[in-house]
């Protein structure tokens, strides 16, 4: 089984049942990740308005090809 590093000092982080801060590899490294994450260090990547899922491009609506036909 191999062993996981751990994302902030690299360090071999043993596995869950041995290690309750698992990934990292102690309490120091997940209060550290956590901090960062506060901070905003890290950030999700921010859709913009105009690229949302739920709308269409206004030339491809179904009902509106069919109006112009």
């Amino acid at each position: 089984m191999s062993v996981a590093n751990c994302p902030i000092c690299k360090k071999p982080s043993p596995p869950r049942p041995e290690n309750t801060s698992f990934p990292f590899c102690s309490r120091r490294c997940r209060a550290v990740d956590l901090g960062r994450w506060l901070g905003e260090e890290y950030r999700m990547p921010d859709r913009q308005a105009e690229e949302s899922e739920d709308e269409l491009p206004s030339g491809s609506h179904p009902e509106r090809q069919r109006e112009d036909a």
